[in-house]
């Protein structure tokens, strides 16, 4: 009885601290316009770009972010990690690329678009020195 109330345990504290980023933007814009809400695109050098490092440890990580996220966005991140450990598999590298080659050709990262389910672009912004609290204040000043 101890074994399956500590799994329950360890369940719940995994679903409640899990942050959910879509595997490919596709599934992202099926989501958004299955649930009706933005879109999250976040280009990251995850392991090698010190503010994407800070970014992810200071917000995405964060509680603020998480608990709004879960319910009013749909998240993507476009990585391009350098770490030969870290690389994604081929398929979503050339989707990654095909991605920063419509909404960021200048390479910029980080960089934050909030887009409609249609990915239509209605708001960018990339590291700001701020509280997660008030990054999601930014990002929520886009959609209106």
């Amino acid at each position: 009885m101890k074994n399956l109330s500590f799994l329950l345990c360890m369940l719940f504290s995994i679903t409640t601290f899990s942050q959910v980023w879509e595997k490919d933007f596709q599934s992202a814009q099926d989501l958004a316009s299955k649930e009706n809400k933005h879109i999250i695109l976040v280009f990251s050098g995850s392991d090698w770009c010190a503010p994407c490092i800070r970014l992810d440890k200071k917000v995405w990580q964060s509680k603020d972010f998480r608990d709004y996220a879960a319910n009013h966005w749909v998240l993507y991140k476009a990585d391009f990690p350098r770490k030969k450990a870290n690389q994604l598999p081929e398929d979503i590298t050339r989707k990654n690329k095909e991605l920063a080659d419509k909404y960021n050709p200048q390479g910029m990262l980080p960089l934050v678009f909030i887009l409609n389910k249609d990915g239509e672009v209605i708001g960018k912004t990339g590291f700001k020195n701020i509280s997660a609290k008030e990054y999601v204040e930014v990002l929520k000043a886009f959609e209106g």
